[in-house]
């Protein structure tokens, strides 16, 4: 007797459900390849950085050797996918624990990159500015130098290779992290521009000063106090001893002159040393800034009043603030307080 065979439509329904089952597990690969987390293991984000000039194997490496992507090759797949291979933009990228092949690659894809929230408060040196720059942006710190130092590229900001760090205004900036050295400076500059207002600028101008010398001057200060309520009073007695010709004497000067920013105590050998910045030598301002000052310094200064003092030094009681005098007489009488006390704490 033959054997009854089973209906078509039976062999098709589990054809149909077998490959129902495959397409949807493909699918959850698929899905689970492009949009599952492929991240490793770190905190809650981690910084990728694509210098510029990089190249799409260069991007997958650094992915893979910075511990950014677990899986190299469903990446890869994604990519090529979305079509980023030919669409690198160099940049400062936020990733964040797990982020899918599909975002970090879009996200890559677009440039949508994270500023870098730059910092810049006091700095001494061109040197200072450079290191704070390469350290934290891509600029290049070869270019930078050269750039602070190019005469003519300068002059069209009313600078030179030794005003150049008046064009930094200590403030908080943003940069994309792949800017060049001259888009930096630029940006600074700008901020300066925007500060020297016509009020400030008519302010230097009733002191007889440019807005150059109203920085340089305000370097000084800036390294004399920290107290803000008495910086104008201290601008007065260099603005008094400069106006008088007499040399401002000014121990900063000295510590900037020899490059050496932690001496406590000003001797007479210091004060020998040569240099146009040493103003215990040379009359008038410096060449250019010893530091870079703050707005406040900068507005104290422009406030200046007007005293008959020409001499100060810290008090004695080591409050950080200045005994002022209009004489010699009544300076050698503070002075000779402050460095007995000097003496006592072995300085």
């Amino acid at each position: 007797m033959a054997k009854k065979r089973k209906p078509t439509n039976v062999w098709l329904k589990r054809s149909l459900v077998i490959a129902g089952c495959l397409a949807a597990g493909a699918l959850v690969y698929f899905s689970y390849r492009v949009f599952g987390p492929n991240t490793k293991a770190f905190g809650d984000s981690k910084y990728f950085y694509v210098r510029t000039g990089s190249t799409y194997d260069d991007v997958l490496d650094g992915l893979e050797d910075q511990g950014i992507i677990r899986n190299r090759n469903s990446f890869n797949w994604v990519a090529k996918e979305l079509d980023y291979p030919s669409r690198v933009k160099a940049g400062r990228y936020k990733i964040a624990h797990g982020m899918s092949n599909f975002d970090i690659a879009k996200m890559l894809r677009s440039g949508k990159q994270t500023p870098v929230v730059l910092v810049i408060n006091k700095l001494r040196t061109k040197q200072d500015l450079i290191k704070k720059v390469s350290n934290n942006l891509e600029a290049d710190s070869n270019a930078l130098r050269a750039l602070l130092s190019d005469q003519v590229y300068l002059r069209q900001f009313s600078l030179d290779s030794n005003t150049a760090m008046c064009a930094i205004v200590p403030n908080t900036y943003e940069f994309y992290w792949n800017t060049n050295a001259e888009t930096v400076f630029k940006k600074l500059e700008k901020e300066r521009e925007e500060f020297w207002t016509s009020e400030r600028r008519e302010k230097a101008k009733a002191l007889n000063l440019t807005p150059v010398q109203v920085t340089v001057l305000a370097s000084i200060v800036e390294e004399e106090s920290n107290k803000l309520d008495e910086k104008p009073i201290i601008s007065s007695v260099y603005l008094n001893r400069f106006r008088k010709g007499m040399r401002l004497q000014a121990d900063p000067t000295v510590k900037f002159a020899l490059q050496d920013f932690g001496l406590k105590r000003i001797r007479e050998g210091h004060t020998q040393f040569d240099s146009p910045y040493n103003t215990y030598r040379y009359e008038g301002l410096p060449p250019g800034p010893i530091c870079t000052p703050s707005k406040k310094t900068l507005d104290a200064v422009l406030n200046t009043p007007e005293t008959d003092y020409l001499y100060f030094c810290a008090r004695s009681d080591f409050s950080g603030y200045h005994a002022f005098a209009a004489t010699y007489a009544e300076h050698l009488v503070n002075a000779r307080k402050y460095q007995a006390e000097l003496n006592k704490r072995g300085y």
